[in-house]
């Protein structure tokens, strides 16, 4: 059966309700900002009123982060602007996310061959013969299902085109043209965009005359291409790279704290960040594992810019997983050994489990300085210090605990300043001559390890490096250094220099 067979008794302006939406987004067009010629990414949004960068043109939400002290947030000049912004729309499993690897050069979308495999908006960086452009890749909209999470995808696509400066419309060339392919044409050529038409699927050159039959759709000459193996890519990026406006969105700088959200699926993660954000650019529902990859987003507080990578959910192991899960579960690693900062959810209303400490011990490894985020506060009778003596006894690095209500927006601010205040300690420096006296005292403090008549002895100690802090403390003999004693000496640090929550590395080493 085709994918929108049931479409096929329709009459002309009887379209399903997800593609009316989408009809009535894009024929109200961009706000004026964009069309006044401001660049992508840039737009003028409501005085008082934050936003999180790459939301071009659209001001955030009423929510939880519209009440946030907007004097602490501010716009950002672009140093090395983009071209501008590319949106790739089409039906599930026509090849949407392979394109966007192709023409990236990546493997930051899920490709798989289940269909509808890519929920959630990715935004992406491609470059074309040192030229750059944004690439935004939307869920696929199956017209035809009528699900909750079918119309949130859907709501996400029409924002996408929204934004965009140019729309690829691509379709499966074997497959033909459809009714729902028809329909989609007519809403994109009402929306007045550019719209390169992209027959994909078309492996082999001698397929190429499959595109003619797409020439119906009214969008002007069919692209034949194969995402899948490269055929037609190269002439496909440079028509892109001709027609963008040339002015669009900001790179992320240098020194942006990297903050990864780590957790079990429907622990809350999406809803914490669009909390952030006041926008819900990420997929909320009840169905857990709602997040399938990771998602960058730029957001600046103040003179601070944060990069958000919202995950897929850490699942535990199991002996036959899916792919989607195994190499969502990989992303997610992947983005806590990139990320600075690692936020652990814990559902307060189920409490602490052995999985959450699994989570947590993914950041520890990654290096990342942890916060664990007390989510689903509001969902809950327990106080504070029903979870924290929990915390402290089985995490090592003792991690500071805010509890958090995405839905009222509770704790939200204490949260982003913690994450400042823990970045600062993250990438900060001991001064030599301040932890040589702090090593004084412990020798004041505690009799060393010793065996056979010989006892342990701090000589001093220099910080090698940051971003975390990494120290090496010189020793007469590093074999009298116990375990226990390790342990210890590393938690005097932690409370000397006020370093909760970051991974501290201590290397005892010979004179």
């Amino acid at each position: 059966m085709r994918r929108d067979s049931r479409l096929a008794g329709l009459a002309p302006r009887q379209l399903p309700p997800c593609l009316d939406r989408l009809r009535r987004a894009v024929r109200r067009g961009p706000p004026s900002a964009q069309l006044e010629g401001i660049p992508s990414g840039c737009a003028r949004h409501p005085a008082g009123a934050p936003k999180a960068l790459g939301v071009s043109g659209h001001g955030p939400r009423a929510g939880p982060a519209a009440h946030r002290d907007a004097t602490r947030v501010t716009d950002i000049t672009p140093e090395l602007p983009l071209l501008g912004t590319v949106a790739i729309v089409g039906f599930p499993n026509v090849g949407k996310s392979t394109l966007i690897n192709r023409l990236t050069g990546s493997r930051a979308a899920v490709v798989h061959e289940t269909s509808g495999v890519t929920r959630d908006r990715k935004e992406l960086v491609g470059e074309w013969n040192g030229r750059r452009f944004l690439l935004i890749d939307t869920g696929g909209v199956d017209i035809a299902d009528q699900s909750p999470m079918t119309k949130s995808i859907a709501a996400q696509a029409k924002q996408a085109v929204g934004e965009a400066d140019l729309v690829l419309f691509v379709v499966d060339a074997r497959a033909g043209v459809t009714p729902g392919d028809e329909e989609v044409a007519d809403i994109l050529r009402r929306a007045r965009k550019p719209v390169l038409l992209i027959a994909n699927k078309i492996d082999d050159p001698a397929q190429e005359s499959l595109a003619l039959d797409l020439h119906r759709l009214g969008l002007g000459e069919p692209r034949p291409i194969s995402a899948l193996h490269g055929h037609g890519s190269g002439d496909l990026l440079d028509v892109i790279v001709d027609q963008l406006p040339g002015t669009g969105r900001v790179e992320t700088p240098d020194d942006a704290i990297r903050v990864a959200i780590l957790g079990r699926p429907n622990v809350g993660k999406s809803s914490l960040l669009n909390a952030i954000l006041g926008d819900e650019r990420v997929i909320v529902s009840d169905l857990p594992g709602t997040t399938r990859d990771a998602i960058d987003t730029v957001f600046e507080r103040g003179d601070r810019t944060f990069v958000f990578v919202d995950t897929a959910g850490i699942r535990r192991k199991r002996r036959h997983r899916q792919g989607i899960e195994y190499y969502s579960e990989l992303r997610a690693r992947e983005a806590a050994e990139r990320a600075d900062v690692a936020l652990v959810l814990v559902d307060t209303s189920e409490g602490l489990v052995d999985h959450d400490l699994t989570i947590a011990d993914i950041a520890r490894k990654a290096q990342d300085s942890t916060i664990v985020v007390l989510s689903k506060w509001d969902a809950t009778t327990l106080g504070i210090e029903d979870i924290r003596p929990e915390l402290e006894r089985r995490l090592r690095q003792r991690p500071p605990h805010i509890a958090v209500s995405a839905k009222t927006g509770r704790g939200v601010e204490r949260l982003l300043d913690a994450i400042e205040k823990l970045y600062d300690k993250h990438t900060a420096r001991v001064p030599t001559a301040e932890l040589n006296r702090f090593l004084a005292e412990l020798r004041e403090r505690r009799q060393p390890p010793s065996r056979e008549g010989r006892s342990l002895n701090l000589l001093y100690g220099a910080q090698v490096s940051a971003r975390p802090p990494r120290f090496r403390f010189s020793v007469n003999d590093p074999t009298l250094v116990t375990r226990d004693y390790g342990y210890w000496v590393e938690n005097q640090l932690r409370d000397r220099f006020e370093l909760e929550g970051v991974p501290v590395t201590i290397d005892f080493v010979p004179r």
